[in-house]
């Protein structure tokens, strides 16, 4: 049996990682500025991870959701107190395109409708639903298109109102920052109307934190930079530091019962423990506070280099708008050892652990400033 091909691969065997260095099978080594899409939140083989996953895995690794697992209190309790929902619910899985999933049928369930309105240039997942709100028909199938989803333009209220206006919505999803379309920052003011619109019109308001989330942005999720609340927000990438984790946040207002929703390995022992060790260091290092200081050091230094028209950025979420993207990413990856990501036609992105130093942040500025004046 062979990989069903699906994915476009460099020709680089990683096999070891710690911080933000990586090594191949021949001992290159590499700087992680990309975090395997944002996924890697404290650092590769961080030594606290490290030691709560191998201490979880010598008790007991797995058993399903229908024993107590009080890992699962404690993650939610860790989880309330550093995000600053205490007072909402959780719901544990293994991935983003899950919590979306389980966050639209919750919508669904409480409001009785069945519509939702997204937003155009969304990714929200590869699954049914979540495939159904993200704007890109090269991964729709017939069945994706059957869902009953309207896309509006970023930032525009009155469209946003026009739909609401229109009936049976359930929700309103929007990712804290878009991140496949290239680092897209929903304005302060569109969130504010939103939450409003959302109220006055009782749909939810779902705010998508998978990638924005986990303190990458200098916030613990993205949309409190605008001071709001969603209703229902969901996360993963960051949250289990590469291990298959995510959470679905969820109002009070929202009565869970048995068999609403349900998983298998969602929310299981050693899941909960790599949960519990990120939110741990992420307290303890203070680490939001170093991507907000880390980020906006990255994105003045890339600015004076590329103009300021070409950078959106909050924290470590970093795009850069370059017309010769490819070059400059195979450039930073083969000659200065960078992994780095990509948006669209031109946006190079960058998403590097929250653990990442000022010293390694100005080693990037100099390698990158030295590939884009090569191109």
């Amino acid at each position: 049996m062979q990989l069903f091909n699906t994915y476009t691969k460099y020709d680089i065997n990683l096999v070891s990682g710690e911080g933000i260095t990586l090594s191949d099978a021949e001992g290159k080594e590499y700087k992680d500025f990309y975090g395997g899409h944002g996924v890697i939140s404290i650092g590769h083989s961080h030594p606290h991870y490290l030691f709560r996953l191998e201490n979880q895995l010598k008790c007991l690794g797995f058993y399903s959701n229908v024993v107590e697992n009080k890992l699962q209190d404690q993650l939610a309790e860790k989880l309330g107190e550093l995000s600053g929902y205490t007072d909402y619910n959780l719901f544990l899985c293994n991935s983003g395109a899950e919590a979306n999933e389980n966050a639209l049928k919750l919508a669904a369930f409480h409001t009785g409708k069945s519509k939702v309105i997204a937003i155009k240039g969304a990714f929200h997942g590869r699954t049914g639903g979540a495939l159904a709100v993200t704007d890109n028909i090269k991964l729709a199938s017939s069945y994706n298109a059957k869902h009953n989803v309207v896309f509006i333009e970023m930032n525009d209220a009155a469209a946003l109102k026009v739909e609401l206006e229109k009936g049976d919505v359930a929700a309103f999803i929007i990712e804290g920052i878009q991140g496949v379309n290239g680092v897209v920052i929903p304005e302060t003011k569109f969130l504010k109307q939103a939450e409003k619109l959302c109220k006055e019109y009782k749909a939810l308001l779902i705010l998508d934190e998978i990638q924005s989330g986990y303190g990458r942005t200098g916030k613990f999720f993205a949309h409190q930079h605008a001071n709001i609340k969603a209703d229902i927000t969901t996360t993963a990438k960051g949250m289990g530091n590469g291990f298959p984790l995510a959470g679905v946040l969820i109002h009070p207002k929202l009565e869970g019962k048995a068999g609403l929703l349900g998983t298998t390995f969602g929310g299981n022992h050693l899941a909960c423990a790599a949960g519990i060790a990120v939110l741990e260091v992420i307290k303890e290092e203070n680490l939001i506070d170093n991507a907000a200081k880390v980020g906006q050091y990255l994105k003045d230094e890339i600015k004076l280099l590329v103009g300021d028209e070409a950078v959106r950025a909050e924290g470590l979420m970093i795009g850069i708008d370059l017309d010769n993207k490819a070059e400059v990413k195979s450039s930073l990856l083969f000659d200065k050892s960078y992994f780095t990501g990509a948006s669209g036609d031109k946006t190079l992105r960058l998403l590097p652990p929250l653990t990442v130093t000022m010293a390694d942040a100005k080693a990037f500025i100099s390698d990158f400033s030295s590939v884009i004046k090569k191109q």
